[in-house]
């Protein structure tokens, strides 16, 4: 056998190489959907926060005046987001990409517009006497938020914040039991989709 043909027959096979750039594109894509996404969301973190809504929920409803109803969910909101935002703060630590990091920032600046416009109305209504819509606003507004945020963390975020905003039109255009269903939405929703986060994206 020639040198010339042994040459030809020991150099590499176009299908090889194509298999070796998809294996090269493969591990570019993923390194930079990491590199974009914020996974040290905590799946604990949620469902800590569901199970504290629930009790809120119950509590919220024996309230007598409407005063007394809003200081439980505000209670609520800073013990809740407190638990939710320490847990994903550790958690992100250890995984080496910290809250602050360049996708953490830009999950938190997508979350806060939504948050703050609920804030807003919250004040609005409680100075008119008259928080009959907050519960339909706060779902609403919080599922606008996580769905945005969503975008820059794992894949099932956007679909929790569908949920809750449906929540929240069914809500504000049916005549349920607000308590109920914000024990539904800020309870059962995290817890649900806590235990998935949990699950398939770590603690």
């Amino acid at each position: 056998m020639s040198p010339l043909h042994k040459s030809r027959s020991s150099s590499p096979e176009p299908v090889a190489l194509h298999e070796h750039a998809e294996d090269n594109l493969r591990y570019i894509r993923a390194t930079m959907e990491n590199a974009t996404s914020f996974t040290g969301v905590s799946g604990r973190g949620y469902f800590l926060a569901g199970l504290s809504a629930i009790v809120a929920a119950w509590l919220a409803a024996r309230q007598s005046t409407q005063a007394a109803w809003l200081l439980v969910w505000m209670l609520e909101l800073l013990l809740a987001g407190g638990v939710a935002l320490g847990m994903t703060a550790f958690k992100a630590s250890h995984q080496g990409k910290p809250l602050w990091s360049s996708s953490g920032r830009k999950l938190l600046l997508a979350f806060i517009p939504a948050m703050t416009a609920g804030g807003v109305l919250t004040l609005a209504l409680f100075l008119r006497n008259d928080t009959t819509l907050l519960p339909g606003i706060w779902l609403s507004l919080y599922g606008a938020a996580v769905m945005t945020a969503g975008v820059w963390s794992v894949r099932i975020l956007p679909l929790m914040g569908a949920l809750f905003l449906s929540a929240g039109a069914l809500v504000l255009l049916t005549p349920v039991p607000p308590d109920l269903m914000l024990g539904l939405g800020f309870g059962g929703l995290h817890i649900v989709f806590g235990m998935l986060v949990w699950r398939h994206h770590g603690g």
